[in-house]
């Protein structure tokens, strides 16, 4: 199967076999060649075929790939059988090239290959260019992706050259595989690269006529793209050129944009321009290039000429790439910004709104454009409108954004827009009319323009758009025709505003303009609560969480608050039967509980208001609620309360923290046990007074402290069973609940270094029944409780365990072992047969 091909030396590589492989795989490397090489045997899925090709890939970059296959003639033999007239499959014969190029990366072994003229059978016309395996994408993209491992060196480009590789490069661009269609064109990317690293880069100056012979027929195929008719063909030149650019910075690259960029500026003459798209990808990866961007290159004007030809929608993505450049003339930034502005500017205009208003966006220097041009109809109104939103929301808090910001022709123009959507702007002209039908109901837009509406808080405006603002927003959150979607950034929006407004001087209280919307808003809450779509419930719980926390404190929300049924409702939403809103009313009575804001009125069932017990009801959440998301909620709610000194918590510390860890620890929700490790870790530092630090298990030294005050502080931890809990969970079989558990032991370890009790676990007698039901946990049997356990057994047990080593193990992946080169050889094997029962890693 060798024939033609000398036997490599094996000078020089004295020493490095043991790195190549281990002998295991070596011996089952021949097995393996033979049954991808057997048309007959089932052939192993791609994802094992994918796992082999980083392995090899390993292999090749640690060690010599001559050497590799000095020592597995086997990989040369499937090499040369692929190229054999048979029905093999198209997922190895891709393999096989993929594989082929690899080895060839190395220039001695690309020399080793050629000798015996496999490289040209396997890349040329001879392989399987001409054979019916060429019809499979899986077999052209394993070809390029097989020259692109092998391009790696001088010797590849002349190959590349004289085997006409180029050439087919060329056609794929244009594969009815988008996968394989873009692998050509970064394959392209990558031979000019290279072919360039050494010539251009020694000498700067050199004309592209001087290129090397692959650099100058992929120059002059790009050019003849570019003068193309097809738009196909332009687009596949414009994408090599913005990959060009975009990964290359050497000097070469300004060379190659001045020949190319008259034929670039000759795009925009045709009506319509051809690949809009493609083309402005390629402006803005050229602007990006330090190299480019500082020449003079005609870059600015180009982009100014691109900015004035393209359609709105079209230009949109530019203007914003222009105005997010660190570096850029500012006629060119007034320009871009105009653009990005037209269709707000329209807006305004059709709705005849303030002239002070729509004076600030014309004076950014943009032409008049009429409505009727900009959008002529719903598809490209509501498209055009979300695209502007989407674009000024990203340019908003970047620092480079146009200064002065129009914040309030922006804000009256996302007003404007918002009203046009509810339908209740009152338009004054045939064009304000056109723009209602448009857009009335739209919720597109809707979401758009709520966005950037939440987005503008972060500015100031005048005092009176800013109460259009919370006018327009009490609408949408007030109407029976606002989608789940719309009312959920309506309320993000809101709250939003609700934050940026200006504080009243000598407190912290919403100002009163504010204050005054939040009255307003408070009896509309109550409806959303009692929605029948339950997204509706849950977006208002998530908007009362929110403000609970920023204001819950404060005299005028609290009134406002209590005056409502809002608490009342949120209470009865305990029991919705959706358990996203169980969960957020969950955190919503968490932290109304918190503020002291959980009232229960006067009723025959609470005479004389009588508080029926949260935290008995939460607990009983944890206990019995079917759904995951409510449980974690109550253990992230108890964990704050223990950390706040809630005072249902405080009142019995001990009882509550024994009760959540016995009900956290039966739970099946991994998350909700690891919450309890953090419940308990809270507990522990407000035992022990000492915080942990980011990495518990990296602490200083800790204050050495009496033996008896530490065995005092330990106790109650011992009484709530916290280390029965804590050792369960470091065997947990879910590892983030084991590493949590396993940080939180490290942590009480370093603490409890200094205590003077015994040293080993001989001399407590009950540390080996300990580390006797610990290994039998470790094993899976863990119906056994250790019941309650002295501080000195636990310090002492601690001490004995190798918690470093088994964070390790944890730290580990899970499937390390089935992940290894043999393990991935035998199940190869395996499901063909090829082993014996017993030699199959059947995990």
């Amino acid at each position: 199967m060798t024939s033609g091909l000398p036997v490599p030396s094996q000078v020089g590589h004295a020493g490095i076999s043991s790195l190549i492989m281990d002998p295991e795989c070596s011996q089952l490397l021949p097995a393996l060649c033979s049954v991808l090489a057997d048309p007959r045997q089932p052939v192993a899925d791609d994802t094992c075929l994918e796992k082999l090709l980083d392995w090899f890939k390993t292999i090749t970059e640690a060690g010599s790939s001559l050497l590799l296959l000095q020592e597995n003639p086997c990989l040369l033999g499937l090499l040369c059988h692929v190229l054999k007239p048979q029905d093999l499959s198209p997922r190895v014969l891709s393999f096989s090239l993929r594989l082929a190029g690899m080895l060839a990366a190395q220039e001695d072994c690309f020399q080793y290959l050629q000798q015996g003229e496999l490289l040209p059978r396997l890349f040329g016309e001879a392989g399987p260019l001409g054979g019916a395996a060429w019809t499979a994408p899986s077999v052209r993209s394993g070809w390029i992706q097989g020259l692109r491992s092998l391009a790696r060196h001088p010797s590849a480009l002349c190959f590349l050259a004289d085997c006409g590789a180029v050439d087919t490069i060329f056609s794929l661009q244009g594969d009815s595989s988008l996968f394989v269609a873009s692998a050509a064109g970064q394959l392209l990317v990558h031979i000019l690269g290279l072919s360039l690293q050494g010539p251009a880069e020694g000498h700067p100056g050199l004309q592209t006529g001087d290129w090397p012979v692959c650099a100058q027929k992929i120059v002059s195929h790009i050019e003849e793209s570019l003068r193309s008719a097809a738009t196909p063909q332009i687009t596949q030149a414009l994408n090599v050129l913005t990959t060009t650019f975009g990964h290359c910075h050497d000097p070469w690259t300004q060379v190659l944009w001045g020949r190319l960029s008259p034929l670039v500026a000759c795009l925009l003459e045709k009506d319509p321009v051809p690949a809009a798209h493609s083309l402005v990808d390629l402006l803005l990866s050229v602007a990006r290039s330090p190299v480019l961007s500082s020449s003079s290159s005609g870059l600015w004007e180009t982009l100014a000429q691109t900015l004035s030809h393209l359609s709105p929608t079209q230009a949109g993505p530019l203007a914003l790439g222009i105005l997010k450049l660190q570096e850029c003339p500012q006629v060119l930034r007034a320009q871009a910004f105009a653009v990005l502005l037209q269709p707000l500017t329209c807006v305004l205009e059709a709705t005849a709104q303030a002239p002070g208003l729509l004076d600030s966006l014309d004076g950014t220097g943009g032409a008049s454009v009429t409505v009727d041009t900009l959008l002529p109809s719903k598809a490209a109104c509501v498209g055009l409108l979300c695209r502007t939103l989407a674009h000024l929301e990203l340019l908003q808090p970047l620092p480079q954004r146009p200064s002065p910001w129009p914040q309030a022709p922006l804000l009256g123009a996302t007003v404007t827009i918002l009203r046009l959507c509810s339908g209740s702007a009152t338009p004054t002209s045939d064009a304000g009319g056109h723009l209602c039908a448009f857009l009335v109901g739209c919720v597109r837009v809707q979401r758009a323009a709520l966005d950037f509406l939440g987005t503008l808080s972060q500015g100031t405006g005048p005092r009176e758009l800013v109460t259009q603002v919370f006018a327009v927003l009490l609408e949408y959150l007030t109407s029976p025709d606002s989608s789940p979607t719309v009312l959920k950034k309506a309320f993000q929006a809101t709250f939003r505003w609700l934050q940026s407004s200006p504080e009243t001087p000598g407190c912290s209280d919403l100002d009163p303009h504010a204050h005054l919307f939040l009255r307003e808003l408070l009896p509309v809450l109550p409806k959303r609560l009692c929605s029948p779509c339950w997204e509706v419930r849950d977006s208002g719980l998530e908007f009362l969480t929110q403000m609970i926390g920023r204001w819950g404190g404060q005299a005028g929300f609290r009134r406002a608050l209590l005056a409502s049924e809002v608490p009342e409702l949120t209470e009865q939403l305990l029991r919705d039967p959706e358990s996203y809103v169980r969960a957020s009313a969950v955190a919503a009575m968490g932290q109304l509980s918190s503020q002291g804001l959980r009232v229960t009125p006067a009723s025959p069932e609470h005479p004389g208001g009588q508080q029926k017990s949260l935290l008995a009801e939460l607990l009983h959440i944890l206990s019995t609620d079917s759904e995951g998301f409510p449980r974690r909620a109550v253990m992230h709610v108890f964990t704050q309360w223990l950390r706040d000194g809630h005072a249902d918590v405080a009142g019995d510390t001990e009882r509550f923290v024994a009760r959540v860890l016995q009900v956290a620890s039966q739970d099946l929700d991994w998350e909700v046990r690891a919450q309890g490790l953090e419940l308990a870790l809270v507990f522990l530092e407000q035992t022990l007074g000492r915080p942990s630090s980011h990495c518990p298990y990296a602490v200083t030294p800790p204050v050495a402290a009496p033996p008896s005050s530490l065995a005092q502080a330990l106790r109650p931890l011992c009484r709530v069973q916290l280390f029965e809990f804590a050792f369960r969970a470091l065997f947990d079989c879910d590892r983030p609940v084991a590493q949590k558990s396993c940080d939180l032991l490290l942590f009480l370890r370093a603490q409890t270094a200094s205590y003077g009790g015994p040293q080993g676990s001989g001399s407590v007698p009950e540390v080996a029944s300990v580390e006797a039901a610990l290994q039998r946990w470790q094993a899976g049997d863990q119906g056994q409780p250790l019941g309650y356990l002295e501080p000195e057994v636990v310090v002492a047990v601690l001490r004995s365990m190798d918690l470093e080593g088994l964070r390790g193990a944890l730290a580990e992946s899970s499937d390390r072992v089935e992940k290894s080169p043999q393990s991935l050889l035998q199940d190869v094997l395996a499901t063909v047969g090829a082993l014996g029962e017993d030699e199959a890693d059947c995990y």
